[in-house]
Parts: structure tokens; sequence; C-alpha cells
């Protein structure tokens, strides 16, 4: 079935009610109270807007330097584009054309980083590169790549190599005019999860994540931001932080202008990338990145076990955020790009899952959305004597850490931050895997837990890693994880996934936090949504009596 997803914002016009979960804020260990006109109001160091990958990533990277903080997000964490990307950890190989060698070099020096620190949710992959003559020359192709194996000091993933399509099995799926390409390597990531998993981190660490939770205004007030927060039920409060980080993502502009009242620069330019998912189009591990006439590029990824991931576009947005999706057009470029090379190519009739986002680029004032850069620039708002306010413009999933690293630095001087970087050594939640041996560590869960099917052991120990045990507990047989709600998915993992990492719908479950909508029966999204509403009610009368 064919789906859009536009689940952002609780108050948007393009979706029903949000979760009406009662609002509680948590003050973090470090926070602290203060007194003004009669009320308490809770301080922070730090006050993040935006529960995506960058958000939590400073969030994440401020807390392990001692610092208290508070991030807030309107809807559910990676609910925009953090949750819409290609699902790769990459150099960016076409950048080069553009001359991005510094974003270049630090993208493929954390493709490795990354690899360590969270060897669960992320695995090499690699990258067949048809030649096309009438498109880049061979030259060329081979200068990059040699350009690509080297600007970041790669250690563990291969080198790239020339390839003779004809007559192989890579070959037998392209049309037969390719004859020759190249293969390289990067990594594929579960982006959502990655994001949950750093957010995790940080609340481990002392951090406060509070979900549907808008930031809906903050003034600058006694040398301190003064915020107010609105939780799902309607509910407000009141915190003040010493410095305040605007990741707002693709609504940075308006958290700066309407939330915050700064009239900074502000020259984001939004960018709507689509992908679709397709029935798999071949039986190889290897990942496909195709040229096409117009000199973009486009993805076909192994997805998902049964399924291709093909995309992305690259157009300017002018709309809502909240409501982005594919439209035919798109749909009907990406088959096409694909037809272009492949012997079979898919057709909008095949497409099974859809999803869009919307890129917040910093504007570098480039003629096309695909020509803009994808590097970030964070702009500080410091006047002396005054509470901080850094905003986040552009970025990719790859440099998150990086980035998050950069903001710290930012920040530092203007807030007398003294603790050093940490980041590069730390696993997420889970990734603590003995020597980054994903197929070693299966193993001897399997052992552990024999009346674990392979199939659901290996998502479970891709999905959780070494937290995987906290999931299943004491349990001895699969009828001890409770209810089956389909494709492995147990009352068991709802339960783990509500009480550590922040789900409250079935979106947030099988869009997410897994892609299990696309394996799961057509009528257990409601089935779930019935479920967590029902252990919702029972908390909430736990909690009154």
């Amino acid at each position: 079935m064919q789906t859009k997803s536009c689940a952002f914002p609780a108050n948007s016009d393009c979706i029903g009610p949000g979760p009406q979960a009662d609002f509680r804020l948590r003050r973090s260990k470090a926070a602290r109270p203060q007194a003004e006109a009669g009320n308490v109001t809770e301080v922070y160091d730090l006050l993040v807007i935006g529960g995506g990958v960058n958000g939590v990533g400073i969030a994440r990277d401020a807390v392990g330097r001692g610092l208290s903080v508070l991030l807030c997000e309107k809807a559910d964490l990676a609910g925009a584009t953090s949750s819409a990307s290609t699902k790769l950890i990459h150099g960016g190989l076409r950048y080069l054309e553009y001359y991005e060698f510094r974003l270049v070099r630090e993208a493929l020096m954390e493709r490795e980083v990354l690899l360590r620190a969270a060897p669960h949710i992320i695995r090499p992959l690699r990258f067949v590169l048809p030649h096309d003559r009438s498109m880049r020359p061979a030259w060329m192709v081979r200068i990059g790549l040699f350009l690509y194996d080297h600007l970041g000091g790669r250690k563990i993933l291969p080198a790239s190599r020339g390839l003779r399509l004809r007559g192989g099995p890579i070959g037998r799926v392209l049309k037969p005019h390719l004859t020759r390409g190249f293969e390289y390597s990067d990594c594929w990531v579960d982006d959502a999860r990655m994001v949950a998993l750093a957010a995790l981190d940080a609340k481990e660490r002392g951090a406060e994540i509070l979900t549907r939770t808008a930031c809906v205004a903050a003034r600058r007030e006694n040398g301190l931001w003064a915020a107010t927060l609105r939780g799902a039920d309607g509910g407000e409060r009141q915190v003040s932080a010493r410095g305040l980080v605007n990741a707002g993502g693709p609504w940075v502009k308006h958290v700066l202008h309407d939330t915050v009242g700064l009239p900074g620069a502000s020259r984001v330019r939004l960018v709507k990338g689509s992908h679709i998912v397709v029935p798999k189009l071949y039986d190889g591990p290897e990942a496909f990145i195709l040229q096409n006439d117009d000199r973009r590029i486009v993805f076909v990824i192994p997805y998902e076990g049964k399924f291709s991931l093909i995309g992305t576009t690259d157009l300017d947005y002018q709309g809502d955020p909240a409501c982005v999706g594919i439209t035919a057009e798109e749909t009907a470029y990406l088959c096409e790009a694909v037809g272009r090379c492949f012997a079979a190519g898919p057709t909008p009739d095949d497409v099974v899952w859809s999803y869009a986002g919307v890129r917040p680029l910093y504007d570098d004032g480039s003629s096309s959305a695909s020509e803009a850069t994808r590097d970030y620039v964070l702009e500080l708002d410091a006047p002396e004597g005054q509470a901080p306010a850094l905003s986040v413009f552009g970025g990719k999933i790859t440099t998150f850490r990086r980035l998050s690293e950069h903001a710290l630095e930012k920040l530092a001087p203007v807030m007398g931050i003294k603790g050093a970087p940490w980041t590069a050594s730390a696993p997420l939640p889970g990734g603590d895997i003995p020597d980054a041996d994903f197929e070693g560590f299966l193993v001897k869960l399997r052992a552990a837990r024999p009346w674990l099917p392979e199939p659901l052991a290996r998502r479970l120990a891709r999905a959780y890693g070494t937290r995987v045990d906290r999931l299943l507990g004491e349990a001895q047989t699969l009828e001890d994880l409770g209810r089956d709600f389909g494709a492995g998915l147990t009352e068991a993992e709802l339960d783990y996934l509500v009480d550590q990492e922040w789900a409250r719908t079935a979106e947030d479950v099988l869009w997410r936090r897994s892609k299990l909508g696309l394996h799961i029966p057509a009528d257990a999204h409601g089935a779930i949504d019935d479920w967590l509403r029902a252990r919702n009610s029972r908390a909430e009368e736990r909690a009154a009596s």
C-alpha cells in the first residue's frame, strides 16, 4: 500500500490530532530553581529547540560536557527531515564536482567514527556506479573515486575498484550498453533510530528530552532566555536557560523570527527530497548509484530485505514543511531514472511506500536546488551581557556529530564551557559490541536465546544492539514477550519503546523506531494505537492513585 509521510507537528492541518499524553517537565540533575515573581522557574544551561539529528546531537554533546540541558521537540523525535533521508552515512561523492572538499573530507572521516559507535544500526555497503559514456568521462570518475578513497583517511572500508559488468551477475541487472563501471564503499544507516539513540544517550547522561512539547516563545530577560513550553495537553511551563540552540530544521527560520524574536540573516533554502520503495529489483547485496541525464544521481539501495529504496529528488520547496509529500512527477522521475539503466525498471504502479522530507539547506545562491551546498552554517547571536542563541542551517545526517562539536566550540567562549570534545570515541546506546563485530554478537545472542527465530533475533539485534537484553528481560519463550502484532512486534518491544525511546503512537513505532510498517498486517496499525492508548490510561490511573 502506498502511503505518504505527513505527520510532523501535532497542530498541522495535514494530520489528525496528536497523542494527548500529560505534559510533565522533569528537572535535570544540574538544573537550578530560580525564584521569579513568586514562582519557581527551572534554569538550565542550554535549551535546545528541535528533536532532529542536529538538535539531539548538540544536546548529547553538551550534557556530556557537564551542562544541564533541556531539549524540546514539538512532535516526535526525527519526525521530519531526519527520518526522510536516503539512509546513508556517506561522504557525498557528487559533492566533489562542486569543490565541497572540506565537507566531503569531514563526512568521509565520520563514516568510520559512526560505524564504530553504532555497528548495529550502521553497516558497510558497496556501491556500483555503472559508467555511461554520454555522462561523465571515465577519467573524471576515476579521479573522483581516488580522492574519495584518500580524503578521509579510510581504514575500515575497502577501496574503490573498476568493474567489468558484461556477463556478470551485476551486468545482468543492467541494460546491455552498460559494460563497465566502478565500485566503492559507504555505509547504510537507520536514520531515525540514530536520532532516538542519540537522544537516549543524552537522557541517560542527565538531559531532559521532551517530545510533543513546543517552545512557543522565548525572550531574553535578566541575562537568561525565558521560554514558554507547551505540551500536547495544552499545559505550559516556564523555563530559563543561559543559552539557546535553534535546531528547528525546516522550521529554523520560524523559530528564529517568530519564537525567539531575532532578526538574523536566516539564509535558508528549503529543498524537497522524495523517495519511493518498490519490491526488490535484484537479489544482490550491493547498492547502485546511477547517473541521470540531468547530471543528478539516483540511488537504488537494498531495503528491509524485500524491497529497493530509490531516491532522491531535489526541488525547491515553498510550502508548509509539515505537509510535504511526493508528487506523481517525482515518482515518474525516479522510475525513469532507474529505467534508463536497469534492464527491468520499476513503474509508478510498483510503489509500495513513498516518503518526502524538506532539507533546510544554507542558501548559498546556487541556481538549482541540486547545486546548493550541503555544508552547514552556525549563526551565533551573542550581544555582550546577554544570553547567546545559536541557529543551525544546513548539514547532513553523516556530519551531525561534528556539527555538534562545532556548535559547542561556538558557544564555549560566550558561555564559559570548559568541557572537552568526547563523542568521537563514545558508542551510541547498544553500540558497545565487542570489536564492532555484529555477526559475532548475533551468534552469541542466538546461543543465549535459542528460542528466538533467526529473522527476529537479527532484527532485534540490528535495532537494539547490546540493549536487546533489556528488551527481552527474563523471557524464556516467544509467548513471554506478550501479544505479537505481526512481523515479530510484541508487547515487550512496545513497552521498551514507550519507556525508553519516547514512542507514543503506532506511527512512531512502525515508521520511525522501525520500518515494520512495510511488513505488518494492514489492520495492526489500529490495534497498536489501541494498545498504546490503553497502556497510557493505565499509567495515568496509577499516577492518580
